[in-house]
């Protein structure tokens, strides 16, 4: 009799693993499922970003991340500029530079995105860089 005790405790520990082994799985299913619809919405933070944060934004069909360090008052910024239906990445281009506190870059596609670095390189954020003349168009 205590054996068969024995046998019926560890049959019911066993399902109680079981139940939840299969609570723990539903739920990675569950999150699984979400995954396709998070996935097709790209992320945006339009800033203003500290140092180390990423601003991460689409220009026109282009996606870009940019990011900066504080270097004696001035923003050592990396931008990085893709194009998202692009499948081995060769439209990638990457680039790094200095700018002075309240200087702005402007990153050029179909649109134009100024991003600026703040007052003693406090913050990144995008400024408005309006509709500037590129060569060849005319408005």
């Amino acid at each position: 009799m205590n054996i068969l005790y024995t046998t019926e405790a560890k049959i019911g520990g066993g399902l109680t693993k079981l139940a939840r082994l299969a609570a723990v799985a539903t739920f990675v299913i569950a999150g699984a499922f979400s995954l396709p619809v998070r996935a097709e919405k790209l992320a945006q933070n339009l800033g203003p970003v500290g140092p180390l944060e990423a601003i991460l934004a689409t220009v026109g069909s282009k996606r870009v991340i940019a990011f900066y360090t504080p270097d004696g008052g001035h923003c050592d910024i990396h931008i990085v500029v893709w194009d998202p239906t692009d499948a081995k990445a060769s439209s990638t281009i990457r680039v790094r530079m200095k700018l002075y506190p309240r200087q702005i870059v402007n990153v050029h596609t179909a649109e134009s995105l100024g991003l600026q670095c703040g007052d003693n390189a406090e913050k990144l954020t995008i400024a408005d860089s309006g509709k500037q003349l590129r060569p060849g168009r005319t408005q």
